[in-house]
């Protein structure tokens, strides 16, 4: 060993020894491990045709709606050229919101299950054809009780539903997850963990939770709630407070979401969804991975 290399290696050994001394752990690195990213992936809630431009702004993928996108309500022919915009777009189509026409009753007097699943075996199968593996099941125009009508049957009549739309979404590879809404616009499921009530009720792997950021914060839910209910999440939307805008428009801290997520072991993905504007997905998508990976 020659004597600039042995200095070299006196050095490196004497400030690994203080270090390890400092926090009494011997062997300790000498820089803390950066922590593993939160989502799996960021992207946007919008339609194929503004891909380029999600993904211009840094994001990784986009989420267009049941209704407007795989459209089961229109011929094959029809979903031939969503089906063909999907396949060009330069980011994946992952998931899809927008599941149920407030037409289709969920709950209520008159309930249209029936309807509903053929609805949902078209969407599942074409939603295989683009590799998109989660449907957002908020649909309040669907779900929301009539007045007068019993709580509790519509909640009876809502896990019915889940657990015959199940094996549909497990054959086709898709994951359903139960979005919570806030109370002005649903009166049926409104916090996660109302929601994660309706997902143990059902207990089956493709029926699984979604926790949308903009309704907890309208609902003045506790963010350590996330924690609690961090293996039945399989997405997560995200908007402000205010009008529903793009993270980083008014400032809203979200960190004491993203560490209740964090320590929930969450690992999925999250969708801006709401008001927002191309020109502030840049911003929005920054303020993600910066509020995600600050204490």
């Amino acid at each position: 060993m020659t004597a600039l290399s042995r200095r070299t290696f006196l050095r490196r050994f004497a400030s690994a020894t203080t270090l390890a001394w400092a926090t009494g752990r011997p062997g300790a690195p000498l820089f803390a491990a950066a922590p593993r990213p939160l989502f799996a992936s960021i992207g946007a809630c919008t339609t194929p045709d503004k891909a380029s431009a999600v993904q211009a702004a840094g994001g990784q993928h986009i989420e267009p709606s049941v209704t407007g996108f795989l459209i089961p309500d229109k011929p094959d022919a029809a979903w031939a050229k969503n089906l063909a915009a999907a396949k060009a777009s330069p980011i994946p189509v992952v998931a899809c919101n927008g599941f149920l026409p407030g037409t289709l009753r969920s709950t209520g007097p008159e309930t249209q299950h029936d309807a509903i699943l053929k609805w949902a075996d078209t969407a599942f199968a074409r939603a295989k054809q683009v590799g998109i593996d989660r449907i957002v099941f908020g649909s309040s125009g669907s779900r929301k009780l009539p007045a007068g009508f019993s709580k509790d049957e519509a909640k009876a009549q809502f896990v019915d539903l889940l657990r015959r739309l199940a094996p549909s979404a497990a054959l086709h590879g898709v994951v359903i997850v139960v979005e919570p809404l806030r109370r002005e616009e649903d009166n049926l499921i409104n916090t996660v963990l109302e929601g994660a009530w309706f997902v143990e009720r059902v207990n089956h792997p493709n029926i699984r939770l979604l926790a949308d950021l903009y309704h907890m914060l309208c609902n003045g839910e506790n963010p350590e709630d996330l924690r609690a209910v961090g293996p039945l999440l399989h997405h997560t939307h995200i908007a402000e407070k205010d009008g529903r805008a793009a993270p980083g428009v008014h400032g809203d801290d979200f960190r004491p979401f993203f560490r209740a997520l964090r320590a929930g072991n969450f690992s999925q993905r999250i969708s801006v969804e709401g008001n927002w504007e191309m020109a502030q997905l840049q911003t929005a998508f920054e303020t993600i991975r910066q509020q995600a990976n600050t204490p």
